[in-house]
């Protein structure tokens, strides 16, 4: 078996789930708190990539990041690599892809805590910062977990963008999702099921630790 599809995936999902996590911190909070006219764009903007096909997405990155394009001849030009069928590229389009996995949970675990418990912060003399840091965000502990675990395991998942953006280059851009795709369309289904069948456990058991900690497993276990 070839366990390069596999490694390949864990890395990506690892690298993709640690980048956006710093970036959803502070746009969960400003959604969070915001009474901004424009909070119902930016709100719209974060979600799209759950209701629109993978394989739009996948498209509209593969344009962009195109050399023929300004902003893909840009990022060659400056630093001297391409976007499209890389690491960096599937990167970057798995972070558009997942974020609202990783916002959405974030936000809506600030969203919860009581505005006295901030306002007492603010009286005992801490910044803005300081009390998201140091208030918020420790209150918000199953909201973020939650959040990073459902980022990596939507990562592990993907299939349409990274084959629009990453295409099927073995050791490079080739995922577990195209590897099993690729055994499939050659019959080969022993291959496809061990593939999808280290897919499948991890991922169960991801989620079950989740539940778990969270406390949701052992509530509803003894209604």
């Amino acid at each position: 078996m070839d366990w390069s599809p596999i490694i390949l995936t864990f890395k990506l999902a690892l690298v993709t789930t640690i980048i956006l996590f710093f970036i959803a911190i502070p746009l969960a909070n400003w959604l969070a708190n915001t009474r901004s006219k424009f909070k119902p764009v930016i709100e719209t903007i974060v979600s799209l990539p759950l209701v629109l096909p993978p394989t739009v997405l996948g498209f509209y990155f593969l344009i962009a990041f195109s050399p023929g394009n300004a902003f893909g001849s840009w990022i060659d030009e400056t630093f001297g690599f391409q976007l499209v069928f890389s690491f960096t590229g599937l990167v970057i389009a798995s972070m558009i892809y997942s974020l609202p996995f990783m916002v959405h949970p974030i936000q809506s675990g600030l969203s919860s805590i009581p505005t006295s418990i901030k306002e007492a912060s603010y009286l005992m003399g801490k910044s803005k910062f300081q009390t998201l840091t140091q208030v918020s965000l420790p209150n918000s502990k199953a909201s973020i977990l939650t959040a990073l675990v459902l980022s990596f395991a939507h990562t592990i998942g993907e299939f349409g963008v990274v084959l629009m953006i990453g295409g099927n280059i073995p050791d490079k851009t080739r995922v577990a999702s195209i590897a099993i795709y690729d055994e499939v369309e050659a019959l080969n289904y022993t291959q496809a099921n061990q593939y999808a069948i280290i897919l499948l456990l991890f991922t169960f058991l991801i989620l079950f630790w989740v539940y778990f900690i969270n406390g949701g497993f052992l509530k509803n276990f003894w209604k």
